[in-house]
């Protein structure tokens, strides 16, 4: 995920400061892993110096100034041009489960057991998801269940992978 678009695409909803935006972000999208401060106050300097925001001024008070944030016309338009500009679904075929396949088969190892971890470890993970979303908001159900169908399609392949070991040992020796 693109935090830099996605703190833009907050800040199109109406000029906000640094602190609230990083508690939407958190909100929306940090389940598990919130974004730091540090890293939303770089992320907005480097859309000052991009013009896609511009600081409204300073608020002083009891402590550090605070800084309102708006969006630019150039900063809509970046939001525009990423929301509707589809993403390539797996830009790369070579996943690390994959090469560790591979590897396995190439130095005579165990790429049963492998698989076998490997299938453990999502199973373990989605009781994990499906737990999360137990009682909760609609929000946290979608993208508890983004994760689930990614696993499910890493255990169809992790099986239909089991089914050919045998040949793709013998293809891997032969090469």
């Amino acid at each position: 995920m693109n935090n830099s678009l996605t703190l833009l695409g907050l800040l199109s909803r109406q000029p906000s400061y640094g602190y609230d935006l990083k508690h939407s972000y958190d909100r929306y999208f940090g389940a598990g892993k919130p974004l730091a401060f540090g890293q939303v106050y770089s992320t907005l300097a480097r859309m000052i110096r991009d013009e896609l925001i511009r600081a409204l001024g300073e608020e002083t008070g009891g402590g550090p100034d605070r800084k309102k944030y708006e969006i630019t016309v150039a900063g809509q338009d970046k939001v525009r041009e990423w929301l509707f500009t589809p993403d390539v679904p797996s830009e790369s075929l070579q996943s690390n489960l994959f090469a560790k396949t591979v590897i396995a088969l190439l130095i005579d190892d165990d790429a049963d057991r492998l698989l076998d971890v490997q299938r453990s470890e999502h199973m373990a993970r989605m009781r994990e998801l499906t737990k999360l979303k137990q009682d909760a908001e609609l929000l946290q159900v979608l993208m508890c269940d983004h994760g689930l169908f990614h696993i499910e399609a890493d255990l169809r392949w992790i099986e239909l992978t089991s089914a050919r070991l045998a040949r793709l040992k013998k293809e891997l020796q032969n090469a």
